[in-house]
């Protein structure tokens, strides 16, 4: 077994561990959080903590013409705050919430790559279906990697990231949520580079987060 084929055992491990580790806190939560509600969750000032674990994978719009071969395994741990009331809109009534997302990238396709930066993310909770919060984030970011020089989509080290995209999270307790997402994720050097073509992937993710102050 290759240390490819090892490191995504640990990244699969390490999903269901987080997982599994978000039940185990359910089982251990007191009784008056058995059906918690998002409104009463969610609120102005509220700060939630936790991470995701995702998989990146390439794919090419069709006025492009190189390859789209690469993937990758993205940890990407977060903090956020809500910073607005809830906005009355009937069934899409909600808040937002502001986070700041710190970024880890093992790429691979012909040779392995390296990715780490941050992004600043704000995401539209939706609180009208109870322990249930669909929502939708928008994610600008500066991310370093060491894909460049050495792809032909990208000559700088220094590349900038944008990212949108729905998702869900499920409340099990006041306390703790699971969460599954899918995103576009941009990368590309914002023209500081001789060539950036730049790289589009979708991006799933699944995590857990807990809230740490209302």
């Amino acid at each position: 077994m290759n240390d490819d084929t090892v490191s995504y055992h640990v990244v699969i491990i390490g999903i269901v561990f987080t997982f599994w580790a978000g039940l185990v806190s359910s089982c251990w939560a007191q009784s008056d959080a058995v059906s918690p509600d998002a409104r009463a969750i969610l609120k102005r000032g509220t700060i939630e903590a936790g991470g995701t674990v995702g998989y990146w994978e390439e794919f090419l719009f069709p006025s492009e013409a190189h390859s789209s071969s690469r993937r990758a395994i993205l940890v990407m741990p977060r903090i956020g705050v809500v910073v607005t009331d809830a906005i009355a809109a009937g069934v899409l009534s909600g808040n937002l919430e502001v986070l700041l997302e710190p970024v880890y990238g093992r790429f691979k396709n012909t040779f392995t790559g390296h990715a780490a930066g941050a992004s600043l993310v704000a995401k539209y909770n939706l609180l009208s279906f109870g322990r249930w919060v669909p929502f939708w984030d928008v994610g600008v970011g500066v991310l370093w990697t060491d894909l460049a020089p050495r792809i032909a989509e990208d000559s700088s080290q220094v590349n900038f990231a944008l990212e949108t995209g729905p998702g869900i999270r499920y409340y099990a307790t006041a306390r703790m949520a699971l969460t599954l997402g899918l995103r576009y994720h941009h990368i590309s050097n914002a023209g500081i580079g001789e060539r950036n073509l730049g790289l589009d992937a979708v991006l799933s993710y699944a995590g857990v987060s807990w809230i740490v102050s209302h």
